[in-house]
C-alpha cells in the first residue's frame, strides 16, 4: 500500500449536494406540481426545480432552494417544509456517466396558481403539471379508477407469483394488499410512496426502464407521466406528506385565495386528498373544527343562489396546537 494512503476514504465518491422542490398548487379541482424542462445530458422529460447548494452563497438549504426556484421560474415561494434525503446509487444517471455523486434534499412548497407572474412563469419554460397525470391511479373522486384492476394489480400479481426465495414472496404479495388496499386492506391516500415504489420495483414505470432495471415495462401504455431522474419519486413523497399534513396541520390554507367559499375549500381538499366527501359532512367538520370564519361577504361566481364566503381562522393557532381536518369515511 503507498504511503499515507487510507483506503476508508481515498477511494470514496466525490458527493453534491442539490435541492429539489415539490411546489404544489390547485386550479379549480386540478392540484398540480411545477416542472421545469430538461437540460442536456437529462434526457427528455421534465423534472421538479433544482439547485446545488453553495454554502459559499447561502448559509440554510432553505435560503438556497428559494434562490434556486425564484431564477429558474420566477415564482417567490411562500410555505416550504423539508421532505427527504434522496441519495441512492445511480438515482441521477447522465449521458455522460461521469460527474461526482448527487445527494438531493427535498422540500415540499405550497403556493397559489395565481401567487406569481404567470408570464415570467411561461417564459422560464416551467409549467404546470397535473399530479394525477403523474400518479393517475391515486384519483378516486370518481371511484376506484379503472387503470388498477385493467392494468395495475395484474402485472403486480404477476411479478409477486415469480419464482423466487419462499421468504420474499409473501414479502411482495403482503405489500400489495397493504398498499393497494386488497383484500381486507382498505385503500390507504396516504400511501402514495408506498405504491409508487411497487411499481417502480416491478418495472412497470418508465423510470425503471431509464434506470436500466428492465428493457420494457410491457405495457401497453405508460403508468402516467414521467419525469427525469427520480424526480417522480420525491413528487410522490410530496403528495404523501401533503395528504398527511392536512388532517392535522392547517396547510390545505396555504393553497387557497385569501377569501373563499366552502365549496371551493371542500373541492381543494378534494383535489389533495384524491377522495370524494360528502357535501354537509364535509361543512360540520371545517366548521365544528373553528379553522374558518365568515366574511360577511358572497360570492355569486357560479352564477346562482350567492354564496357565503369564508377566511382561514388565523387565531386558531393560538387556540390549538394541531388544527387539521381530520377527514373521516368516503363520501
Amino acid at each position: 500500500m503507498p504511503p499515507n494512503r487510507n483506503p476508508a476514504t481515498d477511494d470514496i465518491q466525490p458527493l453534491r449536494i442539490g435541492l429539489n422542490a415539490a411546489i404544489v398548487a390547485v386550479t379549480g379541482s386540478d392540484p398540480g406540481i411545477l416542472a421545469v424542462p430538461s437540460t442536456p445530458g437529462e434526457g427528455p422529460a421534465d423534472g421538479l426545480p433544482f439547485g446545488p447548494f453553495d454554502p459559499a452563497r447561502h448559509r440554510t438549504f432553505e435560503a438556497s432552494l428559494r434562490d434556486s426556484v425564484r431564477h429558474q421560474t420566477a415564482l417567490s415561494l411562500g410555505y416550504v417544509e423539508q421532505l427527504y434525503t434522496f441519495g441512492d446509487r445511480g438515482r441521477h444517471r447522465r449521458d455522460d456517466g461521469d460527474g461526482p455523486h448527487l445527494v438531493s434534499v427535498g422540500y415540499l412548497a405550497l403556493t397559489r396558481a395565481d401567487a406569481g407572474n404567470s408570464e415570467a412563469l411561461a417564459a422560464t419554460g416551467a409549467r404546470w403539471r397535473g399530479w394525477y397525470d403523474l400518479f393517475p391511479w391515486e384519483d378516486w373522486r370518481k371511484g376506484r379508477p379503472a387503470l388498477l384492476d385493467a392494468a395495475i394489480l395484474p402485472r403486480l400479481r404477476d411479478w409477486a407469483s415469480e419464482s423466487l426465495p419462499a421468504p420474499r414472496t409473501p414479502g411482495r404479495t403482503a405489500r400489495i394488499r397493504l398498499a393497494f388496499g386488497l383484500d381486507d386492506f382498505p385503500w390507504d391516500e396516504e400511501r402514495v410512496l408506498d405504491r409508487y415504489e411497487l411499481l417502480y420495483e416491478a418495472g412497470l414505470l418508465a423510470e425503471a426502464v431509464n434506470d436500466q432495471r428492465v428493457e420494457t415495462t410491457g405495457l401497453a401504455a405508460p403508468l402516467g407521466r414521467a419525469m427525469r431522474f427520480d424526480h417522480r419519486r420525491i413528487a410522490a413523497t410530496a403528495v404523501q406528506r401533503l395528504r398527511a399534513k392536512i388532517k392535522y396541520r392547517p396547510v390545505i390554507f396555504e393553497l387557497m385565495p385569501p377569501e373563499f367559499t366552502l365549496t371551493e375549500l371542500q373541492t381543494t381538499v378534494e383535489a389533495i386528498s384524491g377522495r370524494h366527501l360528502h357535501k354537509q359532512n364535509f361543512r360540520r367538520l371545517v366548521e365544528g373544527a373553528e379553522l374558518v370564519e365568515t366574511t360577511g361577504g358572497a360570492s355569486s361566481a357560479t352564477g346562482g343562489r350567492p354564496a357565503a364566503l369564508y377566511r382561514f381562522r388565523a387565531k386558531i393557532l393560538e387556540e390549538r396546537p394541531v388544527p387539521g381536518l381530520r377527514l373521516g369515511g368516503r363520501g
